[in-house]
């Protein structure tokens, strides 16, 4: 008797950008291990360089017959990926990374709300601030436990990512299945090179397959599961999901790297996860179909 197929729809299609979003964060909390022993600089050029050699082997990205303008997107999208990852990677280097991955969630949730013009979204913005600040200890007598220059780098992350969602949207729209991806991944690695290079000593072999396992968790498995589960998606079920990578994150962080949020700043996280999924949910203009547009 044949066994049954499971078929991916619109029932199951969530599973996958959970899977996504579980792999990205947990991805990330491996990257804190490895940010103290070669630097931010270093680890963004390691995880880019394998992400690039598998998604360059997987995708076979076509490259002629490409306009400039083509071209020019697909440039200023490796260069927004290269920045986006090399400032939440300097933010691991100060902030636990539930603090991280929430303080940079206002970039995507910030852009969401611009786009809408409600305001009702701009009231959850607000709240989401509320959240950003209570999880940063900006509200009480802890102010100062965490360094300013990681919360500039977290912010700088998420001013990034919001500009990399809106490149990875006109990638999508000009380059066909992972092909945009692949071919960005090759610019952001050149781009970060002549700065990481000087790590390259300390690649050990156990660095080396760290660095691997981040590559496949942040960049290769997520977007490959996103791309798929798009197809059968609406943008208001793919938000709300989305949403979640702040809570996940601190999930990460607890069973990984053994980093506690208190009560506090639990609330101020529920508040960020609470405003993005009410903002990112919103009926939107459906995005092109082979957009890319997940975290870093």
């Amino acid at each position: 008797m044949p066994r049954p197929r499971w078929r991916l729809d619109h029932s199951s299609a969530p599973l996958l950008v959970l899977a996504g979003v579980i792999s990205v964060q947990f991805g990330a909390a491996l990257a804190a291990t490895l940010v103290p022993r070669i630097g931010a600089i270093g680890s963004v050029m390691l995880r880019l360089v394998f992400a690039m050699i598998v998604l360059a082997a997987v995708a076979r990205p076509r490259l002629r017959g490409r306009s400039r303008r083509d071209w020019a997107t697909v440039i200023l999208f490796g260069l927004a990926l290269a920045g986006m990852n090399t400032a939440f990677y300097s933010s691991l280097a100060y902030l636990p990374i539930g603090v991280a991955v929430t303080v940079e969630f206002l970039g995507p949730l910030g852009l969401a709300a611009a786009l809408s013009r409600r305001p009702r979204d701009v009231a959850a913005v607000l709240a989401a601030a509320i959240g950003v600040a209570l999880v940063s200890g900006a509200t009480d007598a802890t102010w100062g436990r965490f360094e300013p220059i990681g919360l500039l780098w977290a912010g700088a992350a998420g001013l990034m990512w919001a500009v990399y969602i809106v490149l990875s949207q006109r990638t999508g729209a000009r380059f066909d299945g992972l092909d945009g991806l692949a071919i960005a991944l090759v610019i952001a690695t050149l781009v970060v090179a002549p700065f990481g290079i000087t790590s390259i000593d300390a690649w050990s072999p156990d660095i080396l397959a760290l660095g691997l396992g981040i590559a496949v968790l942040s960049t290769v498995l997520p977007y490959s599961l996103e791309l798929v589960a798009l197809r059968h998606l609406t943008q208001r079920v793919f938000g709300v999901l989305l949403s979640l990578e702040p809570a996940v994150a601190a999930l990460a962080g607890l069973i990984v790297l053994s980093q506690v949020l208190d009560p506090g700043q639990v609330v101020g996280l529920v508040l960020v996860v609470a405003a993005s999924a009410f903002v990112l949910s919103a009926k939107q203009e459906p995005d092109p179909p082979d957009a890319v547009v997940g975290s870093g």
